[in-house]
């Protein structure tokens, strides 16, 4: 897999996640299992089963987690092209088919919202990968599941 970039931000708030999943959650479960394994037949004890299986999704969150972040570099987004779309920028598009003016900005691994008016998607989407380094007023065609889609650029605010 290729590294992916991340902002300073991105980076810090993964390493909390990451230093909060060991630190406090897994102590927390390690003893609830220590308290489980207490209660006697472990054959019939659902409280320890359930905390292991609970031990071993937060090991499988944290492995994913370490992952994602040794597959990472950080980005001085002041050091990023200007003009054109790139990591961190924010850009306007319209979308030739249906119309629409959508607005993206181009993030790293846990940044994303696609919840918001400016939907932060990953630079490794399909979409974001068709529209690095496109100017103002260039086309881009992204293939999707449902076609093909294509977008006019209008605007790029190189953020900062």
């Amino acid at each position: 897999m290729e590294r992916q970039p991340i902002s300073r931000e991105g980076y810090d708030r993964l390493m909390e996640e990451l230093r909060r999943m060991e630190q406090e959650e897994m102590p927390r479960i390690t003893q609830a299992i220590a308290d489980a394994r207490a209660e006697g037949d472990l054959r019939e004890n659902a409280e320890y089963h359930g905390q292991r299986e609970a031990q071993g999704m937060l090991l499988a969150k944290i492995n994913s987690l370490k992952t994602k972040l040794a597959d990472c570099y950080i980005v001085d987004r002041a050091n990023m092209p200007k003009g054109v779309v790139a990591f961190g920028t924010r850009v306007t598009v319209k979308d030739l088919d249906g119309g629409d003016e959508e607005q993206y900005e181009f993030v790293g691994p846990g940044e994303e919202d696609y919840t918001t008016d400016v939907m932060k998607i990953l630079t490794s989407s399909p979409l974001a990968q068709a529209m690095m380094n496109k100017k103002v007023g260039e086309t881009v065609e992204v293939d999707v599941p449902r076609g093909t889609m294509r977008y006019k650029v209008l605007a790029i605010d190189d953020a900062e």
